[in-house]
């Protein structure tokens, strides 16, 4: 006899667990974009400025092109959450332009 069919409380289906970790993992992004919406720039390292390649040590500094030289990017929940909420107030917005 196995641990599981001895056990008193009937075990959750595989498809349920993944489910919940899969939701766990999704609130979990979702409440580190809330409290944290910027991440380091991956491109610089958070630096704001990235090496030239070919040019001498002294000259060989530029600004970073996907942070603007602000060392920080914005996290895609984050993009995501921003793009969604626009949307609904856009159809809001033509929603009652029609009713009117």
């Amino acid at each position: 006899m196995t641990l599981l069919a001895a056990s008193s409380s009937p075990a959750l289906p595989l498809t349920a667990v993944a489910a919940l970790t899969v939701l766990a993992a999704a609130c979990g992004y979702a409440l580190l974009c809330t409290v944290s919406p910027f991440a380091r720039c991956k491109k610089c390292e958070g630096n704001g400025k990235r090496r030239r390649s070919g040019t001498s040590p002294k000259r060989g500094w530029k600004t970073c092109r996907r942070c603007k030289g602000n060392g920080a990017r914005l996290r895609t929940g984050r993009r995501l959450f921003h793009a969604t909420r626009a949307t609904g107030q856009a159809a809001q917005r033509l929603h009652k332009a029609g009713t009117r």
